[in-house]
Protein backbone atom coordinates (compact mmCIF):
# COMPACT_ATOMS: atom_id res chain seq x y z
CA UNK A 1 0.00 0.00 0.00
CA UNK A 2 1.40 3.42 -0.96
CA UNK A 3 1.13 6.62 0.97
CA UNK A 4 -0.09 9.65 -0.99
CA UNK A 5 1.09 13.22 -0.52
CA UNK A 6 -0.97 16.34 -1.23
CA UNK A 7 -0.92 17.93 -4.68
CA UNK A 8 1.86 20.48 -5.39
CA UNK A 9 0.65 24.07 -5.40
CA UNK A 10 0.70 25.74 -8.78
CA UNK A 11 0.06 22.49 -10.66
CA UNK A 12 -3.34 21.77 -12.10
CA UNK A 13 -4.81 18.33 -11.61
CA UNK A 14 -3.22 15.05 -10.78
CA UNK A 15 -1.24 14.01 -7.84
CA UNK A 16 2.40 13.02 -7.51
CA UNK A 17 3.26 10.00 -5.51
CA UNK A 18 6.36 10.28 -3.35
CA UNK A 19 7.92 7.76 -1.08
CA UNK A 20 7.42 8.28 2.58
CA UNK A 21 10.31 9.76 4.50
CA UNK A 22 11.96 7.57 7.02
CA UNK A 23 13.79 8.61 10.13
CA UNK A 24 16.21 11.44 9.47
CA UNK A 25 14.14 12.92 6.65
CA UNK A 26 15.43 10.77 3.81
CA UNK A 27 13.38 8.52 1.62
CA UNK A 28 13.45 4.85 2.20
CA UNK A 29 14.47 4.46 -1.48
CA UNK A 30 17.50 6.73 -0.88
CA UNK A 31 16.53 9.15 -3.69
CA UNK A 32 16.94 12.72 -2.39
CA UNK A 33 18.13 14.11 0.93
CA UNK A 34 16.01 16.39 2.97
CA UNK A 35 16.37 20.13 2.37
CA UNK A 36 19.42 21.67 4.03
CA UNK A 37 21.08 18.34 4.77
CA UNK A 38 24.22 17.12 2.99
CA UNK A 39 24.31 13.70 1.52
CA UNK A 40 27.02 11.63 3.15
CA UNK A 41 28.37 8.44 1.67
CA UNK A 42 27.15 5.39 3.39
CA UNK A 43 29.92 3.88 5.43
CA UNK A 44 30.10 0.17 5.75
CA UNK A 45 32.43 -1.11 8.42
CA UNK A 46 35.39 -2.87 6.81
CA UNK A 47 34.33 -2.12 3.21
CA UNK A 48 37.31 -0.90 1.08
CA UNK A 49 39.41 0.01 4.11
CA UNK A 50 43.07 -1.17 4.12
CA UNK A 51 44.45 -2.37 7.38
CA UNK A 52 46.93 0.08 8.88
CA UNK A 53 50.54 -1.04 8.40
CA UNK A 54 52.27 -1.52 11.67
CA UNK A 55 55.49 0.47 11.83
CA UNK A 56 58.55 -1.43 12.91
CA UNK A 57 60.48 -0.12 15.86
CA UNK A 58 63.81 1.53 15.05
CA UNK A 59 65.86 -1.21 16.70
CA UNK A 60 64.42 -3.71 14.20
CA UNK A 61 65.16 -1.52 11.17
CA UNK A 62 68.69 -0.63 12.28
CA UNK A 63 70.28 -4.00 11.34
CA UNK A 64 68.72 -3.79 7.86
CA UNK A 65 70.08 -0.28 7.36
CA UNK A 66 73.53 -1.36 8.50
CA UNK A 67 73.57 -4.30 6.09
CA UNK A 68 72.55 -2.04 3.18
CA UNK A 69 75.23 0.50 4.13
CA UNK A 70 77.91 -2.20 4.31
CA UNK A 71 76.92 -3.65 0.93
CA UNK A 72 77.06 -0.20 -0.67
CA UNK A 73 80.41 0.50 0.94
CA UNK A 74 81.78 -2.84 -0.25
CA UNK A 75 80.58 -2.18 -3.80
CA UNK A 76 82.09 1.31 -3.84
CA UNK A 77 85.40 -0.03 -2.51
CA UNK A 78 85.52 -2.83 -5.07
CA UNK A 79 84.59 -0.88 -8.19
CA UNK A 80 84.80 2.87 -7.58
CA UNK A 81 86.86 4.48 -4.81
CA UNK A 82 89.02 3.11 -2.01
CA UNK A 83 90.80 4.86 0.85
CA UNK A 84 94.49 4.22 1.50
CA UNK A 85 96.74 5.31 4.34
CA UNK A 86 100.23 6.71 3.75
CA UNK A 87 102.65 4.57 5.80
CA UNK A 88 105.99 6.28 5.06
CA UNK A 89 107.59 9.57 4.09
CA UNK A 90 108.61 8.57 0.55
CA UNK A 91 106.08 11.00 -0.98
CA UNK A 92 106.73 14.00 1.27
CA UNK A 93 105.82 16.79 1.12
CA UNK A 94 103.06 15.91 -1.33
CA UNK A 95 101.75 13.28 1.09
CA UNK A 96 102.42 13.14 4.81
CA UNK A 97 102.64 10.04 6.97
CA UNK A 98 99.14 9.12 8.13
CA UNK A 99 97.31 10.95 5.34
CA UNK A 100 94.27 9.21 3.85
CA UNK A 101 94.02 9.39 0.07
CA UNK A 102 91.12 8.39 -2.15
CA UNK A 103 92.03 6.20 -5.10
CA UNK A 104 90.03 6.06 -8.32
CA UNK A 105 89.49 2.38 -9.18
CA UNK A 106 86.75 2.93 -11.78
CA UNK A 107 88.81 4.40 -14.63
CA UNK A 108 91.01 1.31 -15.17
CA UNK A 109 87.84 -0.74 -15.72
CA UNK A 110 87.35 1.20 -18.97
CA UNK A 111 90.86 0.47 -20.23
CA UNK A 112 92.56 3.69 -19.09
CA UNK A 113 96.23 3.28 -18.19
CA UNK A 114 98.36 5.38 -15.84
CA UNK A 115 99.94 8.49 -17.32
CA UNK A 116 103.10 10.42 -16.55
CA UNK A 117 102.86 12.58 -13.46
CA UNK A 118 100.01 10.70 -11.80
CA UNK A 119 100.28 9.47 -8.22
CA UNK A 120 99.27 5.81 -8.26
CA UNK A 121 98.79 2.98 -5.78
CA UNK A 122 100.12 -0.41 -6.92
CA UNK A 123 100.74 -3.86 -5.53
CA UNK A 124 104.26 -4.81 -4.55
CA UNK A 125 105.93 -6.00 -7.79
CA UNK A 126 108.09 -8.31 -5.67
CA UNK A 127 110.51 -7.59 -2.87
CA UNK A 128 109.83 -3.86 -2.60
CA UNK A 129 108.30 -4.21 0.86
CA UNK A 130 110.82 -6.31 2.70
CA UNK A 131 110.03 -5.03 6.19
CA UNK A 132 106.39 -5.53 7.09
CA UNK A 133 104.75 -4.32 10.26
CA UNK A 134 103.75 -7.06 12.75
CA UNK A 135 100.12 -8.07 12.60
CA UNK A 136 97.80 -7.10 15.41
CA UNK A 137 95.77 -10.17 16.36
CA UNK A 138 93.93 -8.39 19.16
CA UNK A 139 90.63 -6.52 19.18
CA UNK A 140 91.98 -3.58 17.17
CA UNK A 141 93.34 -5.97 14.56
CA UNK A 142 89.91 -7.58 14.20
CA UNK A 143 88.24 -4.18 13.92
CA UNK A 144 90.71 -3.09 11.25
CA UNK A 145 90.12 -6.30 9.30
CA UNK A 146 86.35 -5.75 9.29
CA UNK A 147 86.60 -2.08 8.35
CA UNK A 148 89.20 -2.75 5.66
CA UNK A 149 86.85 -5.28 4.07
CA UNK A 150 84.34 -2.52 3.35
CA UNK A 151 86.99 0.06 2.49
CA UNK A 152 86.75 2.21 5.61
CA UNK A 153 90.33 1.43 6.65
CA UNK A 154 93.44 0.24 4.80
CA UNK A 155 94.15 -3.45 5.06
CA UNK A 156 97.11 -4.63 7.11
CA UNK A 157 97.52 -7.65 4.81
CA UNK A 158 97.71 -5.79 1.50
CA UNK A 159 101.22 -4.88 0.35
CA UNK A 160 100.59 -1.72 -1.63
CA UNK A 161 102.85 1.22 -2.44
CA UNK A 162 102.21 4.75 -3.64
CA UNK A 163 104.58 6.61 -6.00
CA UNK A 164 104.54 9.08 -8.87
CA UNK A 165 104.63 7.80 -12.45
CA UNK A 166 107.65 9.31 -14.19
CA UNK A 167 107.64 7.33 -17.43
CA UNK A 168 105.42 4.81 -19.24
CA UNK A 169 106.09 2.00 -21.69
CA UNK A 170 108.36 3.08 -24.55
CA UNK A 171 109.79 6.12 -22.73
CA UNK A 172 113.50 6.68 -22.12
CA UNK A 173 114.51 7.88 -18.65
CA UNK A 174 117.82 9.57 -17.89
CA UNK A 175 118.67 9.64 -14.18
CA UNK A 176 122.21 10.87 -13.58
CA UNK A 177 123.86 12.43 -10.55
CA UNK A 178 123.96 16.20 -10.62
CA UNK A 179 121.31 16.45 -13.35
CA UNK A 180 117.54 16.68 -13.46
CA UNK A 181 115.48 13.67 -14.49
CA UNK A 182 114.92 13.58 -18.23
CA UNK A 183 112.11 11.75 -20.01
CA UNK A 184 112.45 11.35 -23.76
CA UNK A 185 115.18 13.98 -23.71
CA UNK A 186 113.15 16.64 -21.85
CA UNK A 187 114.32 17.72 -18.40
CA UNK A 188 111.58 17.69 -15.78
CA UNK A 189 110.90 20.71 -13.61
CA UNK A 190 109.91 19.06 -10.32
CA UNK A 191 108.64 21.61 -7.77
CA UNK A 192 106.94 18.79 -5.85
CA UNK A 193 110.28 17.36 -4.64
CA UNK A 194 110.96 17.39 -0.91
CA UNK A 195 112.98 20.49 0.03
CA UNK A 196 116.68 19.64 -0.16
CA UNK A 197 116.14 16.35 -2.03
CA UNK A 198 118.06 15.79 -5.25
CA UNK A 199 116.45 14.31 -8.37
CA UNK A 200 118.85 11.37 -8.80
CA UNK A 201 122.06 11.95 -6.84
CA UNK A 202 121.51 9.22 -4.25
CA UNK A 203 120.47 6.52 -6.77
CA UNK A 204 121.61 7.30 -10.32
CA UNK A 205 120.75 4.64 -12.89
CA UNK A 206 121.90 6.24 -16.12
CA UNK A 207 119.67 5.76 -19.16
CA UNK A 208 116.77 3.30 -18.95
CA UNK A 209 114.12 2.38 -21.52
CA UNK A 210 110.78 1.38 -20.03
CA UNK A 211 109.33 -1.82 -21.56
CA UNK A 212 105.82 -1.85 -22.94
CA UNK A 213 103.20 -2.51 -20.29
CA UNK A 214 105.50 -1.28 -17.50
CA UNK A 215 105.96 1.95 -15.51
CA UNK A 216 108.91 3.79 -14.04
CA UNK A 217 107.92 5.28 -10.68
CA UNK A 218 109.71 7.54 -8.18
CA UNK A 219 108.88 9.06 -4.82
CA UNK A 220 108.71 12.81 -4.29
CA UNK A 221 111.16 12.48 -1.39
CA UNK A 222 113.94 11.05 -3.57
CA UNK A 223 116.45 10.69 -0.75
CA UNK A 224 113.97 8.59 1.27
CA UNK A 225 112.22 6.50 -1.35
CA UNK A 226 112.85 2.92 -2.41
CA UNK A 227 111.34 3.20 -5.87
CA UNK A 228 112.34 2.07 -9.37
CA UNK A 229 115.94 3.36 -9.00
CA UNK A 230 117.35 1.14 -6.23
CA UNK A 231 115.45 -1.90 -7.47
CA UNK A 232 116.80 -1.35 -10.97
CA UNK A 233 120.34 -1.20 -9.60
CA UNK A 234 119.82 -4.38 -7.59
CA UNK A 235 117.93 -6.59 -10.00
CA UNK A 236 118.18 -4.79 -13.32
CA UNK A 237 114.39 -4.33 -13.37
CA UNK A 238 112.64 -1.82 -11.11
CA UNK A 239 109.60 -1.57 -13.39
CA UNK A 240 106.00 -1.77 -12.22
CA UNK A 241 103.56 -3.78 -14.39
CA UNK A 242 100.52 -1.78 -15.40
CA UNK A 243 98.35 -4.70 -14.29
CA UNK A 244 99.59 -4.23 -10.71
CA UNK A 245 98.22 -0.68 -10.50
CA UNK A 246 95.20 -0.41 -8.19
CA UNK A 247 94.24 3.10 -9.25
CA UNK A 248 95.14 6.76 -9.26
CA UNK A 249 95.17 8.79 -6.04
CA UNK A 250 93.26 11.98 -6.79
CA UNK A 251 92.63 13.67 -3.43
CA UNK A 252 93.95 13.81 0.12
CA UNK A 253 90.76 13.32 2.14
CA UNK A 254 92.06 13.19 5.72
CA UNK A 255 93.01 14.98 7.88
CA UNK A 256 91.02 18.02 6.88
CA UNK A 257 94.03 20.27 7.43
CA UNK A 258 95.92 18.38 4.66
CA UNK A 259 93.00 18.26 2.22
CA UNK A 260 94.19 18.81 -1.35
CA UNK A 261 93.86 17.44 -4.86
CA UNK A 262 96.64 15.58 -6.67
CA UNK A 263 96.76 16.96 -10.22
CA UNK A 264 99.34 16.12 -12.87
CA UNK A 265 102.17 18.71 -12.83
CA UNK A 266 102.46 20.89 -15.93
CA UNK A 267 106.03 19.78 -16.62
CA UNK A 268 104.79 16.42 -17.94
CA UNK A 269 102.80 18.16 -20.67
CA UNK A 270 106.10 19.06 -22.34
CA UNK A 271 107.29 15.46 -22.62
CA UNK A 272 106.93 14.07 -26.16
CA UNK A 273 105.41 10.67 -26.64
CA UNK A 274 108.59 9.33 -28.23
CA UNK A 275 112.27 9.74 -27.47
CA UNK A 276 113.84 12.86 -28.95
CA UNK A 277 115.42 12.22 -32.35
CA UNK A 278 113.52 9.00 -33.00
CA UNK A 279 111.93 8.73 -36.39
CA UNK A 280 108.13 8.59 -36.24
CA UNK A 281 106.57 5.35 -37.34
CA UNK A 282 104.69 5.33 -40.60
CA UNK A 283 101.10 5.23 -39.49
CA UNK A 284 98.79 3.02 -41.55
CA UNK A 285 95.99 4.80 -43.45
CA UNK A 286 92.99 5.37 -41.27
CA UNK A 287 89.84 3.40 -42.16
CA UNK A 288 87.90 6.62 -42.71
CA UNK A 289 90.51 7.89 -45.20
CA UNK A 290 90.42 4.60 -47.11
CA UNK A 291 86.64 4.67 -47.27
CA UNK A 292 86.66 8.28 -48.49
CA UNK A 293 89.24 7.50 -51.16
CA UNK A 294 87.04 4.71 -52.49
CA UNK A 295 83.74 6.58 -52.35
CA UNK A 296 84.78 9.83 -54.09
CA UNK A 297 85.50 8.30 -57.55
CA UNK A 298 82.23 6.36 -57.46
CA UNK A 299 80.28 9.48 -56.56
CA UNK A 300 81.88 11.47 -59.38
CA UNK A 301 81.19 8.67 -61.89
CA UNK A 302 77.51 8.44 -60.90
CA UNK A 303 77.13 12.22 -61.10
CA UNK A 304 78.61 12.31 -64.61
CA UNK A 305 76.38 9.44 -65.70
CA UNK A 306 73.31 11.25 -64.38
CA UNK A 307 74.19 14.36 -66.38
CA UNK A 308 74.53 12.36 -69.59
CA UNK A 309 71.10 10.80 -69.10
CA UNK A 310 69.48 14.15 -68.47
CA UNK A 311 71.20 15.56 -71.57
Amino acid sequence: MSVQQSTESGESGGTEERPATGPGGTGTGGDQPAAGQEQKPEETPGAGAKPARKKRPFWQELPILLVIALLLSLGIKTFFVQAFSIPSGSMENTLQVGDRVLVDKLTPWFGAEPERGEVVVFHDPGGWLEDTAPKDDGIMGSVQKVLSTVGLMPSADEKDLIKRVIAVGGDTVECNAGSPVKVNGVALDEPYLFPGATPCDNDPVGTVTVPKGKLWVMGDHRNNSRDSRPHHNLTGDGFVPVDDVVGRAFVVAWPISDWSTLPVPDTFDKVPSRAAGALPEQAPPAPAALALAGVVPIALWRRQRSRRRSG
